[in-house]
């Protein structure tokens, strides 16, 4: 009978709030997992918004019973409602806790309308001090609720139909990224096509042109040479620019006193200027040639300290696959210093998983370098290490090493008696000499 009695209050309220225009209803039944009917208390909470044909909506909140799974409530529709809040927030209250919380989103309708219906979202219940709290909805947002993202997700490149990993990306006419096609070891150029890197060209055991009678003092080169390249002997003996002939261009100018006589042997060797000689399609080869024609700096910089007994890694600098191809050169140097005078010291050299120094140095020992070469070759290395110290002898080794996919080398160290002694690594330099 009390059941019945409530449920009637209910049926009362329910006539009276229907009279209020515009209010949406939601009833339904709610259970629990077990299948058993949900009893508790919901929580309604929403912040201020503007509610179309009704007005403006305070920040308030209000809470229903729900008695046996019985949930009936009106509120007003949110749906289309103005900023800065148009949502509805839901918490369960059950068996004395919060159980859990979502996101409601009533539209208009005469009819009602179950929770389902109305739910937008779910939110993660946290605990706080004092009681419980709810973090931001899991409910995904859709990109055209973002101001302005669609507008700058624009802006960014896209990938296009030949974009692919391990490979340069360029830019296409259409700003899309795609990837270079080309062979391994290929150039790519600035407008992104690729090509055989090449060679330089070389003009060996030239004559230059000109009569030689003692009085002409203009000869002329087949190619104008490139930079400082030119090699010119008369007789086998070597000419200088500057004080025995000047260069213009492809022409050469022998100054007073040093013009060739009769019977005199002109031999010019140089690298020919692909730009001066109409070859523009080999010139950004050329260019790159010379680039890398020069040692590249891997890693160079100062190590760390080890007071230590145990070994201890005090510097180390990787080299990836991709610079390690056959007829590359590597060079590394190394600087260690020791103070102190109550204990030696271990040094280690490792070049990936191959040990290729390991020296003692004594107590009187205050510093130790040395080197190491890897000749790279299609099944590994083979390196040349030379060490010495103040005391150390000097000690020089040839070993091999197998083929690795990437190298680290790795400089160690260690103290042989514990106490205020150290060890330092003063410095180390990897340096790269790319195969032409």
């Amino acid at each position: 009978m009390q059941l019945l009695r409530r449920m009637l209050a209910l049926t009362a309220l329910c006539g009276l709030a229907v009279c209020q225009t515009g209010l949406t209803t939601i009833q339904d039944t709610l259970f629990k997992a077990d299948g058993t009917r949900f009893n508790g208390t919901l929580t309604i909470q929403w912040s201020t918004f503007d509610a179309v044909n009704i007005g403006t909506i305070v920040q308030q909140s209000k809470s229903v019973q729900v008695v046996n799974g019985n949930l009936m409530v009106q509120l007003v529709p949110n749906a289309g409602a103005q900023a800065p809040a148009n949502i509805y927030t839901v918490h369960y209250q059950s068996d004395g806790s919060q159980q859990f919380a979502e996101t409601w989103t009533v539209p208009v309708s005469t009819q009602a309308l179950t929770v389902a219906a109305v739910r937008t979202g779910s939110l993660v219940v946290t605990a706080t001090q004092g009681g419980t709290g709810t973090s931001s909805t899991q409910a995904p947002i859709p990109e055209a609720d973002v101001t302005g993202l669609q507008a700058d997700l624009n802006q960014r490149p896209t990938k296009g139909a030949a974009y692919g990993t391990n490979g340069v990306a360029v830019v296409d006419n259409n700003g899309i990224l795609q990837t270079a096609a080309g062979q391994v070891g290929d150039c790519v150029l600035v407008d992104g096509t690729t090509g055989p890197c090449g060679s330089p060209t070389y003009s060996d055991a030239e004559t230059p042109g000109g009569t030689l009678d003692g009085m002409n003092g203009t000869f002329t080169l087949a190619n104008t040479p490139l930079g400082t390249s030119l090699m010119l002997f008369r007789n086998g003996v070597y000419l200088t620019v500057g004080s025995d002939y000047n260069l213009t261009g492809s022409t050469i100018q022998f100054v007073a006193g040093a013009i060739p006589l009769p019977g005199d042997t002109l031999t010019a060797s140089y690298r020919v200027d692909l730009s001066a000689s109409g070859d523009i399609a080999n010139v950004a080869t050329q260019n790159t040639v010379r680039a890398t024609s020069t040692a590249q700096v891997i890693c160079s910089a100062a190590g760390t300290t080890s007071s230590a007994t145990a070994w201890n890694s005090l510097g180390a600098c990787d080299i990836p696959a991709a610079q390690l191809q056959p007829g590359d050169r590597i060079e590394v140097r190394f600087t260690f210093a020791h103070t102190g005078t109550a204990s030696g010291f271990n040094l280690q050299l490792n070049w990936g998983s191959t040990t290729i120094l390991a020296r003692s140095g004594s107590a009187q020992d205050i510093a130790v370098a040395g080197l190491a070469e890897a000749a790279v070759t299609t099944t590994g290395a083979q390196i040349s290490v030379q060490s010495w110290g103040t005391v150390l002898p000097f000690l020089p080794a040839i070993l091999n090493s197998p083929l690795q996919s990437g190298v680290r080398v790795g400089l160690l160290a260690s103290l042989t008696n514990a106490g205020s002694d150290t060890v330092t690594l003063t410095n180390y330099t990897v340096l790269r000499y790319p195969a032409n």
